[in-house]
């Protein structure tokens, strides 16, 4: 089964509220591997941005109000994450906006499996920061590029973050660049390396405790 990495933007938290979704970003990945079939779009969601929502993505009521709508975009939505495992941090976020948008099309919500990473990790770092940044942290994943929360960008990061979590080795590299450096790299076939991170004495303590918890609740009450 492909899988898609999916995030988006939105114009603020709270569907109830009214808020619509911004952007949609998607990147296609085959044997956990990026393939060049990917998904964007803008979105004109017929309201104001929050000003929340702006500091977080920067897109202004300006440049959003010359997009297309996402009744024009739907169709091609649908039919590009047919069939395919979702794979989004924070799934019930993006789920909730994303059905809110399919319902004001007139079509069926999401009924795709689903993979949410913030469960993934988590059921692994107990007691951790989970956000993207921290994982991308613990893990060593350059995100520099991400002065604002942007679709693909985020996508791009969250790939790596989801190889990291399920303890998968990233594809070989096969970037298509004209530098010396990368082409020497290319020709040599290699694969990624992830480094062993050893937890820290909070970290420790923080598994200690939930442990602890964790027994006292399944098993002696």
């Amino acid at each position: 089964m492909k899988e898609v990495v999916l995030d988006t933007e939105t114009t603020g938290i709270s569907v109830k509220e009214g808020h619509r979704i911004v952007e949609i970003g998607c990147i296609e990945l085959e044997n956990l591997a990026p393939t060049k079939n990917k998904f964007h779009c803008y979105l004109n969601p017929e309201r104001k941005v929050s000003e929340q929502a702006l500091k977080v993505h920067g897109y202004s009521d300006d440049f959003l109000s010359k997009q297309k709508k996402f009744n024009e975009i739907g169709d091609e939505f649908i039919k590009y994450i047919k069939d395919k495992r979702l794979i989004i941090h924070n799934a019930e976020f993006d789920l909730a906006h994303l059905n809110n948008e399919l319902k004001l099309f007139g079509k069926k919500p999401i009924e795709n499996e689903v993979i949410d990473t913030l469960v993934l990790a988590r059921e692994k770092f107990p007691g951790s920061q989970v956000s993207l940044d921290a994982l991308c942290k613990r893990f060593r994943i350059d995100n520099s590029k991400r002065t604002n929360h942007t679709a693909l960008i985020d996508c791009d990061l969250l790939a790596k973050v989801y190889i990291n979590l399920i303890d998968q080795k990233e594809p070989t590299l096969n970037f298509q660049r004209e530098d010396n450096e990368t082409s020497q790299l290319e020709k040599s076939n290699i694969s990624y390396y992830k480094k062993i991170i050893k937890p820290s004495s909070e970290e420790k303590n923080k598994h200690k405790e939930y442990v602890k918890h964790f027994l006292k609740k399944n098993y002696f009450n």
